[in-house]
């Protein structure tokens, strides 16, 4: 059974990696996508090219400018009439140790993750408890299970994201609302390119870990399936999501290991 055709499905940070890829992935599974990032001449162009193009909408956001939300929520409801899965999947990763990293960065990178995060849901969610049904998805990572090496803000945010989505999906069992953290390891995408060094410049360099991880397609792959499944969390990467057990169950061992880690 297709979990997602014909649903309504709204996926931010859908102008590359992994979000880019959800929509390709989700189109294929003949979903009803609204594409939103920053960048709208290159969301129009991975539209162009998803099976059944013409369905899909393109819908430019900025993850900091949250005053606009409710009108770009609007759009959708005026269009298709209802919203089934946020994908709500838009962020920013770091590369600076946290006392080079400038207090506007941390909240820069707090803002998008995190603020800019929740408040899309906040949107979504009166909808979502009308209709008494829906989907969230969250983007966290396995940096929100551990802090890591020239992560800090980074992993801060992530952290930040778990406790208030399993506050979530905790107040609305009782309104059938599904809510799915996502936790990707080492993916191939341009995460690390786009990240923010400590003084707010882009890092624009592709880490090996990143370079080395598992295909970004293969993580997409067992995203949906966990989504399909309505879980409420799943880790997807290689060896490197073993870390978050071993914390859990020998925390003296994990920290041994955590620090002989490569950064990048």
């Amino acid at each position: 059974m297709n979990y997602f055709e014909n649903k309504i499905i709204w996926v931010t940070g859908a102008s590359s990696g992994i979000g880019q890829e959800i929509c390709k992935q989700l189109a294929e599974k003949d979903a009803i996508i609204i594409l939103s990032a920053r960048n709208s001449e290159n969301l129009t162009e991975i539209k162009s090219n998803l099976k059944n193009n013409d369905k899909h909408y393109v819908l430019p956001l900025n993850l900091e400018i949250t005053e606009t939300f409710k009108a770009a929520f609007d759009q959708i409801l005026n269009k298709y009439g209802r919203l089934d899965i946020l994908f709500n999947n838009g962020g920013v990763s770091q590369r600076a140790e946290a006392n080079e990293t400038s207090l506007e960065v941390d909240r820069k990178i707090m803002e998008i993750n995190y603020f800019g995060n929740i408040a899309l849901s906040k949107i979504i969610l009166p909808h979502f408890q009308k209709n008494q049904s829906g989907h969230i998805v969250i983007t966290s990572s396995i940096a929100g299970k551990f802090g890591f090496y020239l992560r800090s803000a980074y992993s801060a945010s992530k952290h930040a994201l778990h406790g208030y989505y399993e506050s979530v999906a905790l107040e609305n069992l009782k309104n059938n609302i599904a809510v799915t953290l996502l936790c990707p390891g080492k993916i191939n995408t341009p995460i690390s390119t786009n990240a923010l060094r400590g003084d707010g410049v882009k890092h624009n360099i592709m880490d090996h870990n990143q370079e080395t991880g598992m295909s970004v397609e293969d993580c997409v792959q067992q995203i949906l399936k966990a989504v399909s499944k309505k879980k409420r969390e799943v880790l997807i990467g290689n060896k490197e999501i073993l870390a978050v057990y071993i914390k859990r169950l020998f925390p003296n061992l994990f920290w041994k290991i955590i620090q002989k880690q490569k950064a990048t």
